[in-house]
């Protein structure tokens, strides 16, 4: 995700840039379709979410806060970074 991309997400769903890019790094995460890549050159592509694959997301980051167990289970099984799983478990849920 470029940063451009990945600001627009942010403002649009108020979450920390480095977990956005973490979830949809792994294209398993969102259902098929979601994440495009777009040529910007002959050679040079930026990942990029759909509007359903923006609405899917800002739906599963609603769902996994239900509860602090179900917040910190998403990042566990989302999120492949140790450390910045760690940041988010000790910011406290929405």
């Amino acid at each position: 995700m470029n940063p451009s991309e990945n600001g627009v997400l942010q403002q649009r769903l108020g979450e920390d840039p480095e977990l956005l890019k973490a979830i949809v790094y792994n294209d398993d995460n969102l259902t098929y379709g979601s994440i495009i890549s777009v040529y910007t050159g002959p050679d040079d592509t930026v990942t990029a979410l759909t509007d359903d694959g923006i609405d899917e997301l800002k739906d599963m980051l609603r769902d996994a806060r239900i509860t602090t167990e179900t917040w910190h289970a998403f990042l566990d099984d989302f999120v492949d970074d140790a450390e910045l799983v760690a940041r988010i478990k000790a910011q406290s849920p929405r």
